[in-house]
């Protein structure tokens, strides 16, 4: 993978400025993956979104509006990121944001079953992997580029019935400080970005969920739940999408975990 010769930083450019590059977004058709995308592009990067459905795609292709590039690939999938990594082949991407991801099962360890469990590791954690095999060679080949791989704070914090989750989650942070040790002498930077809970429709579901079974209301539930963050509330997709650009502009920010949970604390 690349010279193996070290370098003594990144290439013109990366983690110093966003404007001018070609950032590419995995799960790009909603919630983190398209705030993500219109941050970038706001910051002057060109934007590539991938996912697996083309007419999400094409929906936040038409909000960014300009310079814009929209492939589907199942990052789950060897086959497709081969073929992704082909048809951008033209591309000169220097800025990778692992985001796709599911939550897979809300239930009891012992309730769930193994292929529910398969299916969050191979989206969470293999599609994490093999985008990073895809995609880095030509960073350590130019010398320089930022991977920003998004986990969550549940990976280290208790998480009642998701186990699959959480352990992804952990999985993915785990993978990002060993990969940032190989690949950063050669001159790409590593990072993990740990968003809290993310307000909006997921968390309506759980709230709405976790009123049923404690027979409560769902502003009872939320207000219960956001009583736990010290800013007692969640964070926004754009206040995580801010924190990726943040990030892109530390230079020396390299094998890191950020956590953005409004100081979210376990219970």
């Amino acid at each position: 993978m690349g010279t193996g010769k070290p370098v003594t930083g990144h290439f013109e450019g990366s983690a110093q400025t966003i404007a001018g590059r070609t950032a590419l977004i995995t799960g790009a058709g909603n919630g983190l993956g398209r705030a993500i995308a219109l941050e970038l592009a706001a910051q002057g990067a060109r934007v590539i979104l991938t996912g697996r459905r083309r007419s999400t795609l094409d929906a936040v292709g038409l909000e960014v509006g300009k310079d814009v590039r929209a492939v589907t690939v199942d990052t789950s999938s060897e086959e497709s990121v081969a073929s992704l990594a082909k048809e951008l082949a033209d591309e000169e991407i220097s800025i990778l944001v692992n985001n796709a991801g599911i939550a897979g099962p809300v239930a009891s360890l012992t309730g769930i079953a193994v292929q529910d469990w398969d299916d969050v590791f191979a989206v969470n954690v293999r599609g994490v992997f093999l985008m990073c095999r895809a995609f880095l060679p030509p960073m350590i080949g130019r010398g320089g580029g930022d991977v920003i791989n998004l986990a969550s704070v549940s990976g280290k914090r208790p998480l009642a019935r998701r186990t699959p989750y959480t352990a992804s989650k952990l999985a993915v942070i785990g993978l990002t400080t060993t990969l940032a040790h190989e690949v950063g002498p050669l001159g790409v930077s590593v990072n993990t970005l740990s968003p809290g809970p993310v307000d909006g429709p997921r968390m309506d579901r759980n709230f709405a969920l976790e009123a049923q079974r404690t027979n409560t209301t769902v502003e009872e539930a939320r207000k219960e739940y956001v009583s736990r963050a010290a800013l007692n509330r969640m964070v926004t997709e754009h206040e995580v999408a801010l924190a990726v650009t943040a990030m892109l502009n530390m230079p020396g920010l390299c094998g890191a975990d950020i956590d953005l949970s409004a100081g979210m604390a376990a219970r």
